[in-house]
């Protein structure tokens, strides 16, 4: 059994690519995992506590905002690299699905929202790792009070309907029951999703990193994800 944990990004007019998923987890290496997780955590926050005060989000991270204000650079960004050095050293599987959102948007005559289109490709690359595992897998997000429903309704469509509803559709009967919500505070996991979500929005499409050693240093983290061997980035369209 593989647990499967995607997040997601806000697309905005200045940031317009839509990114989506996460990483997947063996059952038998969850413990072992989330001790490592709580130990990163730990050394930041000074608490293994699943609270709002003691969530690693990316975001907050990199810029010393949120529970992470007044915090120094250094230790700010010792989480990425730390962070990157659990995915590598463990070979974690990372799939992320990113959507031009423009072009989206501007390719069809009624598009498919980014987030109900982003959510399916991510299913269906957790489906094709599965595949190559020969396992099975539950599906865990963060909770979106306004995307929770219709995610839930979707993927029992595409259950039963037998696959997803694309050209090339796939089946995803490896992924079981159905999509589990929670706030992302309540998992170590779902905060790792979190972070890569944030380093592949904020590093993936940009041409040139900005010249400051924070930028340079978690972008640096971020490649090295990458170049692990076991990182695939579906682009749409």
């Amino acid at each position: 059994m593989h647990l499967c944990y995607f997040d997601e990004n806000k697309h905005a007019p200045d940031n317009p690519n839509f990114f989506i998923g996460g990483l997947l987890i063996p059952d038998d290496k969850a413990i072992e995992f989330e001790k490592t997780l709580s130990q990163i955590a730990f050394n930041f926050f000074g608490s293994r506590a699943l609270t709002v005060t003691n969530e690693l989000h990316g975001k907050d991270l990199f810029h010393g905002k949120g529970n992470a204000k007044g915090r120094k650079l250094e230790e700010r960004v010792q989480v990425f690299q730390d962070v990157a050095t659990f995915v590598i050293n463990n070979k974690i599987p990372v799939r992320l699905v990113c959507i031009d959102v423009d072009r989206h948007l501007g390719k069809y005559v009624y598009p498919i929202p980014p987030y109900r289109l982003g959510m399916m490709l991510i299913l269906e690359r957790f489906c094709e790792y599965l595949d190559t595992a020969d396992d099975l897998g539950l599906v865990f997000g963060d909770y979106e009070a306004d995307q929770v429903t219709g995610a839930v309704v979707d993927f029992s469509e595409y259950k039963s309907q037998g696959k997803t509803p694309m050209y090339f559709g796939r089946p995803l009967g490896r992924l079981l029951d159905t999509v589990y919500f929670t706030q992302s505070h309540h998992s170590r996991f779902l905060q790792v999703a979190d972070l890569l979500v944030y380093m592949a929005g904020r590093f993936e499409n940009r041409a040139v990193v900005a010249d400051r050693w924070h930028e340079k240093t978690v972008a640096e983290a971020w490649e090295k994800i990458k170049a692990s061997g076991n990182v695939s980035i579906q682009r749409w369209p």
